[in-house]
């Protein structure tokens, strides 16, 4: 009897476990897990509580864009098959400028490099380029930059960059930053260092504009539109600087043939590749354009050195002896457009101010004399004025090449006696 209730039982028990999986099999599986969740997007850095050195601006001021590029919602992660994916995109950085004079430095060029190595290190999800004509047919966005002094603050700068998305032309992030250093070295690249007149003109202000503009804001439209041409003279000045001037030529070349290319930084490069190849008449008949293009635009600067404190050029015929074909063809300009002009001329900060007013008109005289050789016809209608040093760019007072701008001599187009 105790046997068959054990039998019984055991019967009982293989029909609950059979019964039991019977109903696990009729069941609904339990779902999968769900995705994690994507990443937080990074946060902004905090802005700083003092000055920066240049390498610590650049860096803030890099992160501080990229990472408004990264919270973008295009550039939002995503999540697939329990991969974070990161959305790529290829930026171009158009050359660092300063502000106050639209030069390339040793400065802007450190500060490009420091750009790059930043880039480098922590957004790998960017490819970061420099904006040369290959480079920009692939960007989907430019990153435009500025080095400005702070007037009347000593080795002290603001750094501007914007981020420009190239199809819509709107800037879609800007960051900034304020640099205390004074290992800055603002001396000019060799390109910027030999141009003859300043180069200051519509499209590097719209690159200074662009520069500064907030996020949400449309980019300035002429810098925009004219990168494909800017990203030839970078490239053709990159090689300039380099003393490639057979290399650089093509570029240059290429660019004033393009309906954009009528402008001043354009022949300056063709002049002075042209002077250093030994190709005297192309040299000249580029430095006519520049005048021309000057002149049309009313913004005509040309760097004749003079001596410190006179009125003589510079003795370096390296420097100077160029200068007899610059006022050939100015005269000549003058000439063909029946311009009038007031000639202005400029002295570097040493010494007194009303020492450096009388000497700034001096020079203007000179040069209105030198004109009049060239063609009597202009007699009538040039003025000259001296501006002392109240106009200067660089304020170094240097009296070398370092600080040639403060000691230029302008052209501007002013209304002829009698209309």
């Amino acid at each position: 009897m105790p046997l068959a209730r054990s039998r019984t039982a055991a019967l009982v028990g293989v029909c609950l476990l059979v019964a039991i999986a019977v109903i696990a099999g009729c069941a609904t599986p339990p779902p999968p897990p769900p995705p994690p969740p994507p990443p937080p997007l990074p946060e902004r850095p905090a802005p700083p509580r003092s000055d920066l050195t240049l390498d610590e601006g650049i860096k803030f001021a890099v992160d501080d864009l990229f990472i408004q590029l990264q919270r973008l919602p295009a550039f939002a992660p995503r999540v697939s098959d329990k991969v974070v994916e990161v959305r790529r995109s290829v930026i171009v950085v158009d050359t660092i400028i300063d502000a106050a004079t639209g030069q390339q430095t040793q400065a802007t060029l450190l500060s490009e490099a420091l750009v790059y190595e930043r880039t480098r290190d922590k957004f790998k999800q960017f490819d970061v380029f420099a904006a040369t004509p290959e480079h920009l047919k692939r960007a989907e966005y430019v990153v435009t930059s500025t080095m400005t002094p702070v007037k009347d603050e000593r080795s002290v700068y603001r750094l501007n960059m914007a981020m420009t998305e190239l199809r819509a032309g709107l800037v879609v992030a800007q960051a900034a930053a304020r640099v205390r250093d004074n290992t800055v070295d603002v001396t000019p690249t060799p390109f910027y260092r030999d141009s003859p007149a300043i180069a200051k003109d519509r499209v590097i202000e719209g690159q200074i504009r662009t520069a500064e503009t907030a996020a949400d804001k449309p980019a300035d439209a002429v810098y925009i539109e004219r990168l494909p041409t800017s990203a030839l003279t970078n490239e053709g000045m990159t090689a300039f600087n380099e003393g490639k001037f057979a290399d650089a030529l093509p570029y240059y070349e290429e660019a004033s043939k393009r309906p954009d290319g009528q402008q001043l930084r354009v022949y300056n490069g063709l002049y002075m590749i042209y002077w250093n190849l030994g190709r005297a008449g192309e040299a000249e008949s580029s430095f006519g354009k520049i005048v021309a293009i000057g002149l049309a635009t009313n913004n005509l600067a040309v760097k004749f050195l003079f001596r410190p404190g006179g009125t003589e050029f510079w003795a370096d015929t390296k420097i100077s002896g160029p200068y007899p074909i610059w006022l050939r063809q100015i005269a000549q300009q003058m000439v063909v457009t029946r311009a009038c002009l007031r000639v202005i001329g400029h002295t570097s900060r040493t010494g007194s101010e009303p020492l450096n007013e009388r000497l700034s008109l001096r020079r203007a005289d000179v040069i209105k004399q030198r004109l009049l050789t060239e063609s009597r016809e202009a007699s009538s209608r040039i003025e000259t004025a001296g501006a002392g040093s109240r106009e200067n760019l660089i304020g170094s007072g240097t009296d070398d090449l370092g600080d040639a701008l403060d000691r230029r001599v302008e052209f501007r187009v002013i209304p002829c006696p009698g209309g």
